[in-house]
């Protein structure tokens, strides 16, 4: 019995020593796969990269900068920190200095985008970030650039544009707004500051529904009714686009409708000349 009580000691200080060598060669493991992040702040990209290859790490050159206090070609800035832990293989981006800035930001603003790409390759400049903005006007045109035209203390060496985009303008889009009440020259004068067209009829000038023929005694001469006109026409409009004067009474569209520029307008003014008398059916 003693014996066997021995035996189970010996067997559990056996599977204790191998588990505590399992931990250790796991941590050792763990430990081993681990790289410490050494300090790249102003070196040479090439001495950065000789480091990080030593301590099993990968270089990232991400970004360039201006800077007045690192001379060119050494690293600015990193990331991770120096002392960091990570993983190896890792890779660690850096920021290189272009040291202190000596080129001058040129004016782009009215230039296409094509020749404002090649003023900033040959300002020694890379261009950036080319947004496209919808407006009208001429296409294909630098509206504005970051940074602006010789700025001072700028970070870096990209100058980003704002280009207009004729593929998706439209034209401006505005609240119709109220002409009853006005003069004609005054709501010309309103609608022409939108870009709209005005076309004005006078209220006598509208068509009238025309009376039904009279009861003829030959069927063959008998004529339907006309419909009536509910709104100005375009023939109605011709026919008294000699009329510059009056009061507008009426408005189509109707205030507070959506309207853009070049749409027409129209407008019935008051005061008009009496209608002329229909012709008498004949018999």
């Amino acid at each position: 019995m003693k014996r066997t009580f021995t035996l189970v000691l010996e067997a559990l200080a056996l599977v204790a020593v191998a588990l505590i060598f399992a931990f250790i060669a796991m941590r050792l493991a763990i430990h081993g796969r681990e790289a410490v992040v050494p300090n790249l702040s102003g070196l040479s990209v090439a001495e950065a990269d000789s480091m990080a290859s030593r301590a099993g790490l990968r270089l990232n050159l991400e970004n360039t900068f201006y800077s007045a206090d690192v001379p060119a070609g050494r690293i600015l800035s990193q990331d991770p920190a120096a002392g960091s832990r990570v993983r190896r293989e890792w890779p660690v981006r850096i920021t290189e200095s272009l040291g202190a800035q000596s080129v001058e930001i040129p004016e782009l603003t009215g230039q296409t985008e094509r020749a404002a790409t090649v003023s900033i390759r040959r300002s020694s400049l890379e261009l950036g970030a080319v947004a496209h903005f919808a407006i009208a006007g001429d296409p294909d045109v630098v509206l504005t650039q970051t940074p602006p035209p010789n700025a001072s203390g700028v970070d870096g060496p990209r100058v980003s544009l704002l280009v207009s985009d004729p593929d998706t303008a439209q034209p401006p889009a505005y609240a119709m707004p109220s002409l009853v009440g006005l003069s004609y020259s005054a709501a010309s004068a309103r609608a022409a500051s939108m870009g709209l067209r005005l076309v004005a009829v006078t209220e006598g000038s509208l068509p009238a529904a025309a009376p039904a023929a009279t009861a003829s005694t030959n069927p063959a001469q008998t004529t339907p009714a006309a419909p009536s006109v509910a709104a100005p026409t375009a023939a109605a409009s011709a026919s008294t686009g000699a009329v510059r004067s009056g009061i507008v009474i009426a408005q189509s569209p109707q205030a507070g409708r959506r309207v853009v520029q070049g749409d027409v307008v129209h407008v019935t003014l008051g005061h008009s000349a009496p209608p002329a008398a229909a012709p008498a059916a004949t018999q």
